[in-house]
């Protein structure tokens, strides 16, 4: 670790990260003024507290929808260039935007509509901007990046409403949305000055939708992300009924405008801040879910306050923890998710990651807008600390891992053997099995090996996998799986972490054979052809 340089800021030392951090700042700086001139816009358009909640909704979905699908393309295409397609669609649709605005062209839901199609361009943005953290600082330095991603956004959240309400109370919803338009330059001109090493690729590239189905099946084949995803989802379900129903805080309950609204968010973001200030503190001295349970459980707390208080200043003063708790539970999840994952799926897994999240915030933002419209502001914020108070609960069944404790650099141990056979890339389906010889006495823990190799080479793409036993012969035990080509039997191998090898050294330590196991590789035939497909290579003779 570099002298004098607080553990917090050590991504600074890396001239790539500082500048995509900086001119993500300006970017963020312009959404948020551009969320605080939405927000206010659909509370003088609209009298309706459903219609003011789904504006958080519609920032929120569209990363629900689509975040899988960015990821798919985020681990298969050049993510610079998927950033800078992001970046650009967003600042065409906030100009598009703007122009509506300023000639009084926007209803309510042509509102929505734009606010949604900024938010696809964040769900295009996010998997690649965040399994970039991995590609631009090391791994030791991943936590801390991810942190300061956090704390910047919240840097933007303590003064960007401030400024966005100042804005709306003096030029309009129409000059945020023209701020908000500029903002995306800075960042766009630092991604094209970005020159990241590619690194060589020696498969080509999954098809979409088999890219889509891996990251599925990995997520659903590895309990650890799956736990963080649920806590993440019920956290986003629950806590979003600040943000959601903060314009109506600021009109109904405090009796206050739109500079009123920017200062209460100002005071979030400033939480979040401290929150991000002092997450490195927390996580040396507390677990993974004690910070989980006591972020729900502060938050609980501060929406409570937030729902019987009738003072401005004291509703800012809610806002503050609110906000730290905020930032430490999602930045925990989001740090969890990257540092349990291998590279190959990090940008698939992160976007499952923000589906869940997000997905939860769009039903949350409509679940609170829905209790608010029927029993009032108050009620509504009430209700969602109970669900709070419920996520404290879930984690007494669902803890929450700790991050770090495995190696997922790939295992690099597969050589592809040479072949007899003249094989394409696509050639298959091809059947695998490998031949074991176990001595009785050591048949359960064998068989409780046999369930982690299961679990990992289905994880990994493996199809039809089982385990025979030689009825003559039963110290013999047959695995066997297939795959639907060549090429997806060598990227299945190339998925191995050395995590994974710890399960394979313990199989070849109960294998009783005089020879390693002995491994068959077969291509299948569903008929029987007049000729075979399939030729012998050619090997040159030796003078």
């Amino acid at each position: 670790m570099a002298k004098n340089v607080p553990s917090a800021f050590i991504p600074f030392r890396h001239a790539t990260f500082r500048s995509l951090w900086l001119a993500t700042l300006v970017s963020n700086l312009g959404g948020l003024v551009q969320a605080v001139g939405a927000g206010w816009l659909m509370v003088t358009i609209s009298a309706s507290s459903d219609m003011v909640a789904l504006v958080q909704a519609a920032t929120t979905l569209p990363i629900m929808i689509f975040s899988l699908a960015s990821g798919a393309l985020a681990d298969n295409f050049d993510r610079r260039s998927i950033m800078l397609v992001a970046q650009t669609l967003m600042m065409v649709f906030s100009v598009v935007l703007a122009v509506f605005a300023f000639t009084d062209a926007l209803t309510p839901w042509l509102l929505l509509a734009f606010t949604f199609l900024i938010g696809c361009g964040s769900a295009l943005h996010n998997p690649s901007w965040q399994a970039s953290m991995g590609d631009i600082v090391p791994r030791e330095d991943l936590s801390a990046a991810v942190t300061l991603n956090g704390m910047g956004f919240n840097l933007m959240r303590s003064v960007g409403p401030a400024l966005g309400g100042l804005v709306v109370a003096i030029a309009g919803a129409a000059a945020a949305f023209v701020l908000n338009a500029f903002s995306y330059v800075a960042l766009i001109r630092a991604l094209v000055l970005w020159k990241p090493e590619r690194a060589p690729r020696l498969l080509p590239r999954e098809p979409f939708g088999s890219a889509i189905s891996a990251g599925l099946r990995y997520v659903v084949m590895s309990p650890n992300l799956l736990k963080v995803m649920f806590r993440s989802f019920l956290f986003g379900l629950s806590a979003i009924s600040i943000l959601a129903l903060l314009p109506l805080v600021a009109r109904d309950l405090v009796q206050g405008g739109a500079f009123s609204y920017g200062i209460l968010l100002g005071c979030f973001g400033l939480g979040a801040i401290g929150g991000a200030f002092l997450n490195g503190k927390i996580r040396e001295s507390w677990r993974n879910e004690a910070i989980v349970r006591a972020s729900f459980a502060g938050f609980a707390i501060c929406v409570v306050v937030l729902g019987v208080s009738r003072d401005f200043w004291l509703s800012c003063l809610a806002l503050l923890p609110a906000g730290a708790f905020w930032v430490m539970a999602l930045s925990l999840f989001n740090v969890t998710v990257q540092l349990s994952t291998p590279r190959w799926v990090v940008g698939r897994a992160l976007a499952l990651y923000q589906t869940a999240t997000f997905g939860g915030m769009a039903a949350g933002s409509w679940l609170w807008g829905s209790v608010a419209e029927v029993h009032g502001t108050d009620k509504g914020l009430m209700v969602s600390a109970v669900v709070l108070v419920v996520g404290v609960l879930i984690g007494l069944r669902y803890r929450l891992p700790e991050f770090g404790t495995l190696n997922l650099d790939p295992l690099d141990k597969f050589s592809e053997p040479a072949l007899r056979l003249d094989l394409r890339s696509r050639s298959g389906p091809i059947m695998i099995m490998i031949d074991y010889e176990i001595d009785q006495n050591d048949v359960p823990e064998f068989l409780d090996a046999m369930a982690a190799r299961r679990r990992i080479r289905i994880r990994d793409g493996a199809r039809q996998w089982s385990l025979l036993r030689d009825l003559e012969n039963p110290r013999i035990w047959t695995e066997t799986y297939h795959v639907p080509t060549w090429v997806e039997y060598v990227r299945h191998h190339q998925r191995r972490t050395k995590a994974d090898g710890s399960v394979v050294d313990r199989l070849q330590a109960l294998h009783r054979g005089t020879e390693p196991p002995r491994v068959h590789r077969m291509i299948e035939r569903q008929t029987v052809p007049v000729h075979d497909d399939t030729p012998l290579k050619e090997i040159p003779e030796m003078h």
